[in-house]
This record gives structure tokens, C-alpha cells and sequence, in this order.
């Protein structure tokens, strides 16, 4: 230790002290976590599960372990450094983390433990103490309580921070799973959006009522296998509905609102692994449709034919790239037998402004032929109000004699920005009579 220089103390835990330390030889700064206890053989040292572990994670979002010295009998771990914990970060907070900043966090968090579960571990003490970050990088730390997936049971009743502690371990179950672990990630995701714990127990018994009081009681016949667990703590006497978590969170988006549900089920088998979290939609959200290389609207006139040609150019609606959403219903027939075309006049009320399009009636004899396309899901949220310019042409009209072009469609100079107030759903449908659009 003699190339280590103590800086400070960062912490005292169960099992160690943490220091922050320089590396005289390199000028490095890092972490050296001092074990309490006294080892006397090198195989004692080696054969730690929070040595075995860290030596075969290897992940951006899981902290490293850089060395292990043995000197007069005491063991150190030299660690990366980190600036500090989720907990102090929040503690440091002047106002309530952003929703996309949130989204960043979790999401390195769920990446370092899908790797640490495909790897044969689990935590077991996931809390914001252990998580620590720097800048907006965020990693899994202190593996003390880590355990190999492959472990027979029993395992140790006492595990995780008792906020963060899930049901069934409360509950006394000896067989418990790594989705011990994605519990806590649910009580911490929740957190962040509240800066205060979900389920801030002062005890066991009162841990369980806590988790009651926000997800009502468990259903035994979901679970039955823990119900020889439940000796702790009589459920039959609470008459508890659950709450409304978005009450509970109202910060939190209703994507965010039933992740943190699915993560905080009574029945583990309910929750989803990590990874499945990384497909949900609130690591999806606000998804941007990239600028298309080329023009989109290239109309080629002479490909006349029964198919409708239809083209759609989105990409004219401000000086902002991709600065919009557009949700946009288009009905088109692709042989009309008679194209009665009029102009008319729309005009807006909020802006004053006027808009030309031109209908066309007269679909009515070949509503088996019609076709809506939808460019967005139904429950997309359209948040940004649209306010430019929309170019809509379809083309193949092989009826000439009426005097019309070959290539028809409408313009829409300005768009309000209530115009889409809501996302449409993609259906077949006959047209109603003297409907285009």
C-alpha cells in the first residue's frame, strides 16, 4: 500500500471503510475500500464473492476492481473512483430531476444488471448508496452481498437496505431470485421522480405496511408458494386498496408509472428481467423520424396505372430539424369513376389565414377499393404544435376527358396547431358518400 496516499474517508459500511486515494506513481485517483476483518491466507482473500464477482464483470455501468493488496493481515480493494452516490445526488437536488435525465440514469443501471444477471450474479443490496455516479455516468457498486443465480438455497434472510428490500425477502423466503433485484430498481425509480423513498419502512412489519398502503394487499393465489413465508405478517386483517401511483408520482409519465407497477409486484415471477425493461416504452419515448437523404415528393407523372401512386412530404414544417410531429389520417381511391373537382375556401378563425383544397366527391361506387394509412401509432402524443406547410399529391387518374391534370391533390398552407388534436387509428373503411379526405 505503500504507492497508495489517503486523501479522505468517503464512508463507513458493514464490512469496510472507503477512502479516496492517490496513486503516487501515477498520479491516479482512486477508491480503497479497507475490509474490517482480518484475512490470514491469500485463499481467504480470492475466494470473497465480491472479489469473484467484480473479477468477472467486466461492464461500462459496473464498477472496477483495479487491484488487491494483502499487508499485516488486512485486505484493501482498489477501486475506481467515483464522485459520489444517487443518494447524495438527490440529496444535493434544488429541484426534482428531469424525466429524461431519469431515463438516462435507469437505463445504465438495468444495462450494468442485465450483464451482472447473464453473468451468473445479483446484487442483493441495490440502493442509491450503492449506485454511484460521475457526470452522468452511473455504476453498480459494493458487491459484499452478491450471489452466484446458481446458488441452492437457502439463502440469508437479511439482504438489501429494508427500503429496498422486496416482499419475499421480507417475507422470510429462503429460495428468493434476482428479481430481488429488479424490485429495487423499481423503488429506486420511483424515487428519483419523488426525491423521497416509496416504501420508507421503520421496521419489517412496517416495511410490508408501507408496501400495502401504495400496492394493496398480495393475492396469495398469484403466488401460493409464499404463503408458507407470510408467517411474518397477517395479510387477512388488512382491508387496504391499493393507491393510485400516479397520485403517489405525479411527476412521472404513465410509461414511467407502469414500469415502476410491473418492477413493484408482489409476485416476483410478475417482474420483468432487465433487459425486458429496456424494451419498455419508457425507454422509448419521444422517438424522432430521422430526415429523410433525398426529396421525398419526386412525382412521377407518367406511371399511370389502377394502383394509386401516392407521396407524402413531411419535411418542410420549420427551420428546426425534425422540430415536429405529424399524426395524419390519408383516405385515397385509387379508381374513382368520376372526379368532380372543386376548389374551396377554408379559413382559420385563430390565425386569419386562408387555405385552398380541393375536394373530391364521388367515391361512393368504389368503397371496396378504399384504403387509410396512419403514420403514427394511436397513442402517440402529439406535443408540438404544427404550424407551416403541408404537400400532399397522389397521382394515376386515367380519367383525361374530365380536364383535369393527370396528378391531383391539396395544399395546406398553415396548419393549426389544434388541427391534430389527436393521434388517428389505421383502419379499412368504405368512404361515406361525397367523402375524399
Amino acid at each position: 500500500m505503500e504507492k497508495y496516499r489517503i486523501l479522505k474517508e468517503l464512508g463507513d459500511g458493514t464490512c469496510g471503510n472507503v477512502y479516496k486515494a492517490i496513486n503516487t506513481e501515477t498520479s491516479e485517483i482512486v477508491a480503497v475500500k479497507k475490509m474490517k476483518r482480518k484475512f490470514y491466507f491469500w485463499e481467504e482473500c480470492v475466494n470473497l464473492r465480491e472479489v469473484k464477482s467484480l473479477r468477472k464483470l467486466n461492464h461500462t455501468n459496473i464498477i472496477k476492481l483495479k487491484e488487491i493488496v494483502r499487508e499485516n493481515n488486512e485486505l484493501f480493494f482498489i477501486l475506481e473512483y467515483m464522485e459520489r452516490n444517487l443518494y447524495q445526488l438527490m440529496k444535493e437536488r434544488q429541484r426534482p430531476f428531469l424525466e429524461e435525465e431519469i431515463r438516462g440514469l435507469m437505463s445504465q443501471v438495468l444495462q450494468g444488471l442485465a450483464h451482472m444477471h447473464k453473468n451468473g450474479y445479483f446484487h442483493r443490496d441495490l440502493k442509491p448508496e450503492n449506485l454511484l455516479v460521475t457526470n452522468d455516468i452511473i455504476k453498480i457498486a459494493d458487491f459484499g452481498l452478491a450471489r452466484e443465480v446458481s446458488s441452492l438455497p437457502p439463502f440469508t434472510d437479511y439482504v438489501s437496505t429494508r427500503w429496498y428490500r422486496a416482499p419475499e425477502v421480507l417475507l422470510q423466503s429462503s429460495s428468493y431470485t434476482p428479481a430481488i433485484d429488479m424490485w429495487a430498481v423499481g423503488a429506486v425509480l420511483a424515487e428519483l421522480f419523488t426525491l423521497c423513498p416509496i416504501f420508507p419502512g421503520e421496521s419489517e412489519i412496517d416495511q410490508l405496511y408501507k408496501i400495502c398502503c401504495i400496492l394493496g394487499p398480495p393475492d396469495w393465489t398469484s403466488f401460493p408458494e409464499l404463503r408458507s413465508a407470510s408467517r411474518l405478517f397477517d395479510f387477512s386483517c388488512l382491508d387496504i386498496k391499493p393507491a393510485n401511483l400516479s397520485d403517489v408520482i405525479p411527476s412521472a409519465s404513465l410509461e414511467a408509472i407502469d414500469l415502476i407497477k410491473q418492477l413493484c409486484s408482489w409476485d416476483p415471477l410478475r417482474r420483468p428481467t432487465a433487459d425486458q425493461c429496456l424494451q419498455h416504452p419508457f425507454f422509448h419515448v419521444d422517438m424522432w423520424i430521422p430526415r429523410p437523404l433525398g426529396d421525398p415528393l419526386q412525382m412521377d407523372l407518367s406511371n399511370v396505372g389502377p394502383e394509386p401512386n401516392l407521396e407524402l412530404n413531411l419535411w418542410d414544417f420549420g427551420t428546426v430539424k425534425d422540430d415536429c410531429y405529424l399524426g395524419l389520417t390519408l383516405a385515397v381511391n385509387p379508381s374513382p369513376s368520376c372526379l368532380d373537382l372543386f376548389p374551396a375556401k377554408m379559413a382559420s378563425k385563430s390565425q386569419g389565414t386562408g387555405t385552398d383544397m380541393l375536394f373530391c366527391p364521388g367515391y361512393q361506387d368504389h368503397s371496396q377499393q378504399s384504403v387509410f394509412w396512419s403514420l403514427f401509432p394511436p397513442d402517440h402524443q402529439i406535443s408540438t404544435p404544427v404550424d407551416s406547410s403541408l404537400s400532399l399529391s397522389f397521382s394515376t387518374i386515367p380519367h383525361s376527358n374530365i380536364g383535369v391534370p393527370q396528378s391531383t391533390g391539396f395544399g395546406m398552407t398553415s396548419l393549426q396547431s389544434n388541427f391534430l388534436e389527436r393521434p388517428f387509428l389505421a383502419m379499412s373503411s368504405s368512404f361515406q358518400q361525397r367523402q375524399c379526405l
